[in-house]
């Protein structure tokens, strides 16, 4: 038996903006682009890798949260404290400056941690936390 992880969620508040960061800042592909209402979620990804995707999801469509929980969530993402993904890179330095050189918000730069990887991180438009480690 095989696993891979296909596809991990991320709230987006503004694809356009979202779009920006993964597609133009990381180079991701866009996959799928779905519109339901006044909602759209936006599937990009790393090209060469078909079966890993991150899906850019409206906050908060679950029809079941409720109008405190969608507060919540919302100040839970001005906080940047909602949602994260962590990403490896062939050339962190490389990838680093590609995204600064976007705008993006930069939460640290490029260091060794003491747990033994060498990373740097980001906020993407909507505030999740996108931290990368250089592969090894």
């Amino acid at each position: 038996m095989s696993l891979v992880i296909h596809s991990a969620f991320l709230p987006a508040d503004d694809h356009d903006k979202s779009l920006a960061f993964y597609r133009d800042g990381l180079g991701f592909e866009v996959r799928n682009d779905v519109g339901y209402g006044d909602m759209r979620w936006i599937t990009v990804g790393p090209p060469g890798q078909p079966q890993t995707s991150i899906v850019l999801q409206p906050p908060a469509a679950d029809p079941g949260i409720t109008d405190a929980e969608r507060r919540t969530i919302a100040e839970l993402m001005a906080k940047g404290s909602y949602a994260g993904i962590v990403l490896g890179a062939t050339d962190l330095a490389a990838t680093f400056d590609r995204l600064q050189a976007t705008g993006a918000e930069v939460v640290q730069e490029p260091a060794d941690q003491p747990y033994g990887v060498r990373d740097c991180a980001f906020r993407d438009p909507a505030g999740n936390m996108v931290r990368i480690n250089q592969l090894t």
